[in-house]
Protein backbone atom coordinates (compact mmCIF):
# COMPACT_ATOMS: atom_id res chain seq x y z
CA UNK A 1 0.00 0.00 0.00
CA UNK A 2 2.71 2.23 1.09
CA UNK A 3 4.39 1.86 -2.54
CA UNK A 4 1.46 2.11 -4.32
CA UNK A 5 0.73 5.43 -2.63
CA UNK A 6 4.27 6.57 -3.22
CA UNK A 7 4.05 5.61 -6.99
CA UNK A 8 0.89 8.03 -7.09
CA UNK A 9 2.47 10.82 -4.79
CA UNK A 10 5.61 10.48 -8.08
CA UNK A 11 3.20 10.48 -10.61
CA UNK A 12 1.48 13.43 -9.16
CA UNK A 13 4.22 15.38 -8.36
CA UNK A 14 6.12 14.88 -12.03
CA UNK A 15 2.47 15.81 -13.58
CA UNK A 16 2.51 19.35 -11.47
CA UNK A 17 6.56 19.72 -12.53
CA UNK A 18 5.74 21.85 -15.92
CA UNK A 19 5.38 25.67 -16.42
CA UNK A 20 3.12 27.82 -18.41
CA UNK A 21 2.69 30.30 -20.47
CA UNK A 22 0.01 32.57 -20.88
CA UNK A 23 -0.65 35.34 -22.77
CA UNK A 24 -3.80 37.69 -23.30
CA UNK A 25 -4.58 40.05 -26.12
CA UNK A 26 -6.19 43.00 -25.67
CA UNK A 27 -8.42 43.48 -28.45
CA UNK A 28 -10.63 41.79 -30.82
CA UNK A 29 -8.72 39.57 -33.55
CA UNK A 30 -9.91 37.70 -36.48
CA UNK A 31 -8.06 34.38 -35.59
CA UNK A 32 -8.54 31.86 -32.94
CA UNK A 33 -4.96 29.84 -33.18
CA UNK A 34 -1.79 30.68 -31.60
CA UNK A 35 1.48 29.05 -32.18
CA UNK A 36 4.51 28.72 -29.85
CA UNK A 37 8.22 28.70 -31.62
CA UNK A 38 11.57 28.12 -30.19
CA UNK A 39 13.93 30.50 -31.64
CA UNK A 40 17.58 29.49 -32.60
CA UNK A 41 18.86 32.03 -34.79
CA UNK A 42 17.19 33.09 -37.90
CA UNK A 43 15.24 29.65 -38.03
CA UNK A 44 11.83 28.85 -35.34
CA UNK A 45 11.32 25.35 -34.04
CA UNK A 46 7.74 24.58 -33.67
CA UNK A 47 6.65 23.38 -30.17
CA UNK A 48 2.90 23.31 -30.18
CA UNK A 49 0.09 25.12 -30.82
CA UNK A 50 -3.21 26.69 -28.98
CA UNK A 51 -6.79 28.32 -29.25
CA UNK A 52 -7.40 31.57 -28.34
CA UNK A 53 -10.39 32.17 -26.09
CA UNK A 54 -12.40 34.57 -26.80
CA UNK A 55 -14.40 37.15 -24.31
CA UNK A 56 -14.98 40.26 -23.38
CA UNK A 57 -14.14 42.31 -20.11
CA UNK A 58 -16.14 45.84 -18.84
CA UNK A 59 -13.46 48.15 -18.66
CA UNK A 60 -14.08 51.85 -17.68
CA UNK A 61 -18.03 50.87 -18.29
CA UNK A 62 -16.91 49.83 -22.06
CA UNK A 63 -17.35 46.59 -23.19
CA UNK A 64 -13.12 45.13 -24.07
CA UNK A 65 -13.03 42.31 -26.77
CA UNK A 66 -10.01 39.96 -25.55
CA UNK A 67 -8.45 36.79 -26.49
CA UNK A 68 -6.35 34.46 -23.63
CA UNK A 69 -4.25 31.62 -24.40
CA UNK A 70 -2.10 28.92 -22.29
CA UNK A 71 0.91 26.47 -22.79
CA UNK A 72 1.78 24.18 -20.26
CA UNK A 73 5.48 23.57 -20.98
CA UNK A 74 7.29 20.11 -19.13
CA UNK A 75 9.85 20.55 -16.81
CA UNK A 76 12.31 19.84 -19.05
CA UNK A 77 12.12 22.53 -21.60
CA UNK A 78 15.08 23.92 -23.07
CA UNK A 79 15.62 27.40 -21.88
CA UNK A 80 15.71 29.85 -24.16
CA UNK A 81 14.20 32.41 -26.70
CA UNK A 82 10.42 31.55 -27.56
CA UNK A 83 7.79 33.42 -30.08
CA UNK A 84 4.26 33.21 -30.16
CA UNK A 85 2.81 33.80 -33.19
CA UNK A 86 -0.81 34.07 -34.72
CA UNK A 87 -1.48 35.76 -37.56
CA UNK A 88 0.19 34.49 -41.16
CA UNK A 89 1.13 38.32 -42.39
CA UNK A 90 1.97 41.61 -40.89
CA UNK A 91 2.92 42.25 -37.16
CA UNK A 92 1.98 39.19 -35.84
CA UNK A 93 4.49 37.87 -33.06
CA UNK A 94 5.84 38.22 -29.23
CA UNK A 95 9.62 37.05 -28.33
CA UNK A 96 9.91 36.47 -24.81
CA UNK A 97 12.54 34.87 -22.95
CA UNK A 98 11.75 31.52 -20.96
CA UNK A 99 13.99 29.99 -18.02
CA UNK A 100 12.37 27.96 -16.09
CA UNK A 101 9.28 30.03 -14.65
CA UNK A 102 5.73 30.71 -15.90
CA UNK A 103 5.53 33.23 -18.04
CA UNK A 104 2.42 35.40 -18.16
CA UNK A 105 2.02 38.33 -20.17
CA UNK A 106 -0.50 40.79 -22.14
CA UNK A 107 -0.55 42.76 -25.54
CA UNK A 108 -2.23 44.53 -28.36
CA UNK A 109 -2.20 42.03 -31.14
CA UNK A 110 -1.68 45.42 -33.76
CA UNK A 111 1.19 46.57 -32.47
CA UNK A 112 2.67 43.84 -29.99
CA UNK A 113 6.45 45.28 -29.60
CA UNK A 114 5.50 48.30 -27.87
CA UNK A 115 2.58 46.70 -26.02
CA UNK A 116 3.46 43.77 -24.60
CA UNK A 117 3.80 44.00 -20.50
CA UNK A 118 5.37 41.30 -18.46
CA UNK A 119 3.51 40.32 -15.14
CA UNK A 120 5.08 36.82 -14.38
CA UNK A 121 8.52 36.03 -15.25
CA UNK A 122 11.48 37.95 -13.19
CA UNK A 123 13.58 37.44 -16.53
CA UNK A 124 10.82 39.08 -19.22
CA UNK A 125 10.27 41.93 -16.23
CA UNK A 126 13.76 42.81 -16.00
CA UNK A 127 14.91 42.83 -19.07
CA UNK A 128 11.98 45.48 -20.18
CA UNK A 129 12.38 47.58 -17.43
CA UNK A 130 16.22 47.76 -18.52
CA UNK A 131 15.55 48.13 -21.97
CA UNK A 132 12.68 51.29 -21.22
CA UNK A 133 15.35 52.75 -18.38
CA UNK A 134 18.06 52.34 -21.34
CA UNK A 135 16.40 53.44 -24.33
CA UNK A 136 14.79 56.53 -22.60
CA UNK A 137 18.25 57.41 -21.41
CA UNK A 138 20.29 57.09 -24.88
CA UNK A 139 17.38 58.73 -26.66
CA UNK A 140 18.31 61.76 -24.30
CA UNK A 141 21.97 61.31 -25.42
CA UNK A 142 21.48 61.17 -29.09
CA UNK A 143 19.18 64.31 -28.56
CA UNK A 144 21.99 66.19 -27.24
CA UNK A 145 23.95 64.85 -30.28
CA UNK A 146 22.19 65.44 -32.81
CA UNK A 147 20.83 69.11 -31.62
CA UNK A 148 24.94 69.57 -31.63
CA UNK A 149 25.54 68.59 -34.80
CA UNK A 150 22.60 70.87 -36.23
CA UNK A 151 23.91 73.90 -33.53
CA UNK A 152 27.85 73.69 -33.78
CA UNK A 153 28.05 77.13 -31.93
CA UNK A 154 26.02 75.66 -29.00
CA UNK A 155 28.35 74.09 -26.12
CA UNK A 156 26.68 70.84 -25.29
CA UNK A 157 29.78 69.66 -24.06
CA UNK A 158 28.76 69.04 -20.21
CA UNK A 159 24.81 67.97 -21.23
CA UNK A 160 26.72 65.14 -22.92
CA UNK A 161 28.87 63.88 -20.92
CA UNK A 162 26.26 63.83 -18.13
CA UNK A 163 24.07 62.20 -20.43
CA UNK A 164 27.02 59.45 -21.25
CA UNK A 165 27.57 58.87 -17.63
CA UNK A 166 23.71 58.48 -17.01
CA UNK A 167 23.62 55.74 -20.03
CA UNK A 168 27.01 53.81 -18.39
CA UNK A 169 25.53 53.78 -14.93
CA UNK A 170 22.13 52.14 -16.06
CA UNK A 171 24.07 49.53 -17.77
CA UNK A 172 26.08 49.55 -15.04
CA UNK A 173 23.47 48.52 -12.57
CA UNK A 174 21.51 46.44 -14.86
CA UNK A 175 24.65 44.22 -15.49
CA UNK A 176 25.40 43.86 -11.88
CA UNK A 177 21.74 42.48 -10.97
CA UNK A 178 21.73 40.40 -13.50
CA UNK A 179 24.52 37.87 -12.58
CA UNK A 180 23.20 34.40 -12.79
CA UNK A 181 20.23 35.40 -15.27
CA UNK A 182 19.81 34.11 -18.55
CA UNK A 183 19.51 37.73 -19.57
CA UNK A 184 22.53 38.84 -18.83
CA UNK A 185 24.40 38.49 -22.54
CA UNK A 186 21.12 40.54 -23.64
CA UNK A 187 21.70 43.50 -21.61
CA UNK A 188 25.65 43.33 -21.96
CA UNK A 189 24.95 43.30 -25.95
CA UNK A 190 21.90 46.09 -25.68
CA UNK A 191 24.46 48.45 -25.19
CA UNK A 192 25.72 50.90 -27.89
CA UNK A 193 28.97 52.12 -27.98
CA UNK A 194 28.71 55.59 -27.29
CA UNK A 195 32.12 58.38 -27.86
CA UNK A 196 32.90 59.32 -24.69
CA UNK A 197 33.11 63.06 -26.29
CA UNK A 198 30.44 64.58 -28.44
CA UNK A 199 30.96 64.27 -32.22
CA UNK A 200 31.11 67.77 -34.40
CA UNK A 201 29.78 66.24 -37.53
CA UNK A 202 27.35 63.70 -39.08
CA UNK A 203 29.79 62.11 -40.69
CA UNK A 204 32.27 61.62 -37.73
CA UNK A 205 28.88 60.41 -35.69
CA UNK A 206 27.35 57.47 -38.26
CA UNK A 207 31.20 56.74 -38.51
CA UNK A 208 31.60 55.85 -35.08
CA UNK A 209 27.82 54.44 -35.43
CA UNK A 210 29.14 51.76 -37.95
CA UNK A 211 32.59 51.23 -37.03
CA UNK A 212 31.29 50.09 -33.21
CA UNK A 213 27.94 48.66 -33.90
CA UNK A 214 28.80 44.96 -33.38
CA UNK A 215 31.59 45.79 -30.56
CA UNK A 216 29.60 44.55 -27.52
CA UNK A 217 27.91 41.68 -29.59
CA UNK A 218 29.75 38.25 -28.52
CA UNK A 219 28.58 36.34 -32.30
CA UNK A 220 30.07 33.30 -30.39
CA UNK A 221 27.54 33.06 -27.50
CA UNK A 222 25.10 30.45 -27.41
CA UNK A 223 22.36 32.06 -25.96
CA UNK A 224 22.60 35.29 -28.29
CA UNK A 225 22.97 32.75 -31.41
CA UNK A 226 19.71 30.97 -29.86
CA UNK A 227 18.03 33.80 -29.97
CA UNK A 228 16.27 36.27 -32.31
CA UNK A 229 18.79 39.13 -30.73
CA UNK A 230 21.74 38.66 -33.45
CA UNK A 231 19.43 38.56 -36.43
CA UNK A 232 17.45 41.60 -35.09
CA UNK A 233 21.04 43.82 -35.13
CA UNK A 234 22.67 42.37 -38.42
CA UNK A 235 19.05 43.54 -40.26
CA UNK A 236 19.39 47.03 -38.70
CA UNK A 237 23.22 46.89 -39.66
CA UNK A 238 22.82 45.48 -42.94
CA UNK A 239 18.95 47.42 -44.45
CA UNK A 240 19.23 50.68 -42.12
CA UNK A 241 22.60 51.44 -40.91
CA UNK A 242 24.27 51.62 -44.22
CA UNK A 243 21.96 53.50 -46.85
CA UNK A 244 22.03 55.49 -49.78
CA UNK A 245 20.37 57.74 -52.09
CA UNK A 246 22.04 56.57 -54.72
CA UNK A 247 21.87 53.17 -56.21
CA UNK A 248 25.15 51.97 -57.14
CA UNK A 249 26.26 53.14 -53.38
CA UNK A 250 23.59 51.12 -51.79
CA UNK A 251 24.58 47.85 -53.69
CA UNK A 252 28.19 48.67 -52.65
CA UNK A 253 27.15 49.56 -48.88
CA UNK A 254 25.10 46.30 -48.91
CA UNK A 255 28.21 44.11 -49.97
CA UNK A 256 30.42 45.86 -47.17
CA UNK A 257 27.81 45.26 -44.61
CA UNK A 258 27.46 41.53 -45.70
CA UNK A 259 31.18 41.05 -45.38
CA UNK A 260 31.49 42.76 -42.09
CA UNK A 261 28.64 40.68 -40.50
CA UNK A 262 30.28 37.28 -41.80
CA UNK A 263 33.26 38.32 -40.41
CA UNK A 264 31.84 38.34 -37.06
CA UNK A 265 30.43 35.28 -37.75
CA UNK A 266 32.44 32.16 -37.09
CA UNK A 267 29.62 29.47 -36.41
CA UNK A 268 29.10 27.73 -39.23
CA UNK A 269 25.69 26.52 -39.04
CA UNK A 270 24.10 30.12 -37.68
CA UNK A 271 26.29 31.53 -40.92
CA UNK A 272 24.02 29.40 -43.33
CA UNK A 273 20.88 30.66 -41.25
CA UNK A 274 21.91 34.13 -41.44
CA UNK A 275 22.87 33.74 -45.18
CA UNK A 276 19.53 32.14 -46.03
CA UNK A 277 18.00 35.14 -43.76
CA UNK A 278 19.39 37.75 -45.70
CA UNK A 279 18.62 35.86 -49.39
CA UNK A 280 14.87 35.88 -48.34
CA UNK A 281 15.39 39.84 -47.24
CA UNK A 282 16.64 40.48 -50.71
CA UNK A 283 14.11 38.37 -52.58
CA UNK A 284 11.59 40.31 -51.49
CA UNK A 285 12.87 43.35 -53.45
CA UNK A 286 14.33 41.10 -55.98
CA UNK A 287 17.73 42.30 -55.83
CA UNK A 288 19.40 39.89 -57.89
CA UNK A 289 22.75 41.54 -58.09
CA UNK A 290 23.28 40.57 -53.89
CA UNK A 291 21.26 37.51 -54.10
CA UNK A 292 24.15 36.00 -56.54
CA UNK A 293 26.65 37.79 -54.15
CA UNK A 294 25.06 35.93 -51.18
CA UNK A 295 25.12 32.66 -53.18
CA UNK A 296 28.51 33.03 -54.80
CA UNK A 297 30.84 34.58 -51.97
CA UNK A 298 29.43 32.84 -49.11
CA UNK A 299 26.62 30.06 -49.30
CA UNK A 300 28.74 27.93 -52.40
CA UNK A 301 31.68 28.58 -49.76
CA UNK A 302 30.21 26.39 -46.76
CA UNK A 303 31.25 23.16 -46.36
CA UNK A 304 29.20 20.54 -48.69
CA UNK A 305 27.45 19.07 -45.67
CA UNK A 306 26.10 22.35 -44.59
CA UNK A 307 24.79 23.51 -48.15
CA UNK A 308 20.99 22.92 -48.88
CA UNK A 309 21.34 21.78 -52.27
CA UNK A 310 17.67 22.18 -52.77
CA UNK A 311 17.58 25.74 -51.61
CA UNK A 312 20.31 26.23 -54.18
CA UNK A 313 18.53 24.76 -56.86
CA UNK A 314 15.25 26.57 -56.01
CA UNK A 315 16.36 30.26 -55.33
CA UNK A 316 18.15 30.12 -58.52
CA UNK A 317 15.70 28.79 -60.75
CA UNK A 318 13.23 31.17 -58.84
CA UNK A 319 15.60 34.12 -60.39
CA UNK A 320 16.78 32.26 -63.59
CA UNK A 321 14.08 34.60 -65.57
CA UNK A 322 14.00 38.00 -63.58
CA UNK A 323 14.78 41.36 -65.42
CA UNK A 324 18.25 41.38 -65.84
CA UNK A 325 19.03 37.94 -65.85
CA UNK A 326 20.26 36.13 -69.80
CA UNK A 327 17.15 34.45 -70.90
CA UNK A 328 17.50 30.48 -70.03
CA UNK A 329 18.95 28.59 -73.42
CA UNK A 330 17.05 26.31 -75.50
CA UNK A 331 17.30 25.33 -79.25
CA UNK A 332 14.83 23.82 -81.56
CA UNK A 333 14.90 22.96 -84.95
CA UNK A 334 13.49 25.06 -88.17
CA UNK A 335 13.43 24.37 -91.76
CA UNK A 336 15.69 21.56 -90.95
CA UNK A 337 18.08 23.53 -89.25
CA UNK A 338 19.37 23.61 -85.39
CA UNK A 339 18.62 26.87 -84.05
CA UNK A 340 19.20 28.03 -80.21
CA UNK A 341 17.87 31.23 -78.84
CA UNK A 342 21.15 32.28 -77.36
CA UNK A 343 22.97 32.33 -81.31
CA UNK A 344 20.40 34.66 -82.75
CA UNK A 345 21.88 37.41 -84.64
CA UNK A 346 19.38 38.85 -86.37
CA UNK A 347 17.97 42.37 -84.62
CA UNK A 348 18.59 44.48 -81.77
CA UNK A 349 15.74 43.01 -79.29
CA UNK A 350 13.65 40.16 -79.29
CA UNK A 351 10.21 39.33 -78.08
CA UNK A 352 9.95 36.24 -76.39
CA UNK A 353 6.25 35.53 -76.09
CA UNK A 354 4.96 31.69 -74.34
CA UNK A 355 1.87 31.15 -76.48
CA UNK A 356 -0.76 27.71 -77.10
CA UNK A 357 -3.60 27.24 -79.44
CA UNK A 358 -6.20 26.44 -76.97
CA UNK A 359 -5.47 29.38 -75.27
CA UNK A 360 -8.63 32.35 -75.90
CA UNK A 361 -6.34 35.35 -75.34
CA UNK A 362 -3.33 34.02 -76.84
CA UNK A 363 -5.64 33.80 -80.33
CA UNK A 364 -6.78 37.10 -79.89
CA UNK A 365 -3.44 38.69 -79.11
CA UNK A 366 -0.87 36.77 -81.05
CA UNK A 367 -2.52 38.50 -84.58
CA UNK A 368 -2.72 41.57 -82.84
CA UNK A 369 1.16 41.30 -82.00
CA UNK A 370 2.12 40.13 -85.15
CA UNK A 371 0.70 43.05 -87.54
CA UNK A 372 2.05 45.52 -84.93
CA UNK A 373 5.65 44.05 -85.38
CA UNK A 374 5.21 43.67 -88.93
CA UNK A 375 7.47 46.41 -90.12
CA UNK A 376 9.96 46.77 -86.92
CA UNK A 377 12.61 44.87 -88.41
CA UNK A 378 14.97 45.50 -85.17
CA UNK A 379 12.45 43.60 -83.54
CA UNK A 380 12.41 39.65 -83.83
CA UNK A 381 9.58 37.31 -82.51
CA UNK A 382 10.38 33.78 -80.81
CA UNK A 383 6.98 31.89 -80.48
CA UNK A 384 6.89 29.01 -78.04
CA UNK A 385 3.74 27.14 -78.48
CA UNK A 386 2.32 25.17 -75.41
CA UNK A 387 0.72 22.31 -77.01
CA UNK A 388 -0.70 18.94 -76.15
CA UNK A 389 0.14 18.03 -79.99
CA UNK A 390 0.86 19.58 -83.23
CA UNK A 391 -2.26 19.53 -85.34
CA UNK A 392 -3.65 23.37 -84.37
CA UNK A 393 0.02 24.69 -84.08
CA UNK A 394 0.97 23.48 -87.27
CA UNK A 395 -1.94 25.79 -89.10
CA UNK A 396 -1.50 28.65 -86.78
CA UNK A 397 1.62 28.66 -87.70
CA UNK A 398 1.28 29.36 -91.15
CA UNK A 399 -0.45 32.37 -90.52
CA UNK A 400 2.23 34.17 -88.63
CA UNK A 401 5.39 34.68 -91.11
CA UNK A 402 8.68 35.73 -90.63
CA UNK A 403 8.73 34.91 -86.90
CA UNK A 404 10.64 32.00 -85.16
CA UNK A 405 8.09 28.74 -84.00
CA UNK A 406 9.13 26.55 -81.81
CA UNK A 407 6.82 23.75 -80.71
CA UNK A 408 6.77 22.83 -76.89
CA UNK A 409 4.78 19.41 -76.28
CA UNK A 410 3.41 18.17 -72.35
CA UNK A 411 1.79 21.84 -72.32
CA UNK A 412 2.45 22.87 -68.63
CA UNK A 413 5.25 19.98 -67.65
CA UNK A 414 7.57 21.16 -70.87
CA UNK A 415 11.01 21.37 -69.70
CA UNK A 416 11.33 24.88 -71.03
CA UNK A 417 8.35 26.44 -69.97
CA UNK A 418 8.61 25.35 -66.12
CA UNK A 419 12.45 26.85 -66.69
CA UNK A 420 10.63 29.86 -67.43
CA UNK A 421 7.98 29.50 -64.80
CA UNK A 422 5.34 29.49 -67.27
CA UNK A 423 1.34 29.18 -65.41
CA UNK A 424 -0.30 31.43 -67.73
CA UNK A 425 -0.44 32.08 -71.69
CA UNK A 426 0.31 34.71 -72.96
CA UNK A 427 3.63 34.80 -71.40
CA UNK A 428 6.07 37.74 -73.00
CA UNK A 429 9.54 38.19 -72.06
CA UNK A 430 11.37 41.08 -73.81
CA UNK A 431 15.16 40.32 -74.60
CA UNK A 432 18.23 42.56 -75.68
CA UNK A 433 20.37 41.67 -78.78
CA UNK A 434 22.52 39.41 -75.87
CA UNK A 435 19.60 37.79 -74.93
CA UNK A 436 19.27 39.55 -71.30
CA UNK A 437 15.69 40.22 -70.18
CA UNK A 438 14.62 43.91 -70.08
CA UNK A 439 10.94 43.43 -69.65
CA UNK A 440 8.58 40.93 -68.68
CA UNK A 441 4.94 42.92 -70.31
CA UNK A 442 1.78 41.30 -68.44
CA UNK A 443 -0.19 41.77 -71.81
CA UNK A 444 -0.08 43.07 -75.41
CA UNK A 445 -1.17 46.39 -74.75
CA UNK A 446 2.22 46.86 -72.51
CA UNK A 447 4.70 44.81 -75.49
CA UNK A 448 3.53 47.55 -77.14
CA UNK A 449 3.74 50.05 -75.14
CA UNK A 450 7.64 48.90 -74.47
CA UNK A 451 8.48 47.90 -77.64
CA UNK A 452 7.80 51.67 -78.79
CA UNK A 453 10.16 53.35 -76.26
CA UNK A 454 13.06 51.29 -77.73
Amino acid sequence: MKKLLAIIFLISSLAQAQFTINGTMTAALDTDWVILYKIEGARQQFVQNATIKKDTLLIDGKKQAIGTFKFDLPENTKAGFYRITYRTSGVSFVDFIFNKENVAFAFHPDYPEQSATFSTSKENIYYKDYLSEISTAQQTLDSIQITAIRNPNLDLKSAYKKAFNKVNSIQKQYLTNANEMYVKPFIKATLRVNPPEIKTTAKEYMTNMTSTFFDNMDFNDETLINSSFLVDRIADYVFYINYSDNKETQQKLYKNAINTVFDKISNATFKKDVIEFLIAQFENSKNLELIDFLFENHYEKLSENLQNKDFLKEKKALFATEIGRIAPDFSWKENGKNLALSTLNEAENYVLIFWSTDCSHCLKEIPQLHKFLQDKNDVKVVAFSLERNDFGWKNMKATLPNWHHVLGLNKWENKIARTYNINATPTYFVLDKNKKIIAKPEEFIDVKEFVNKL
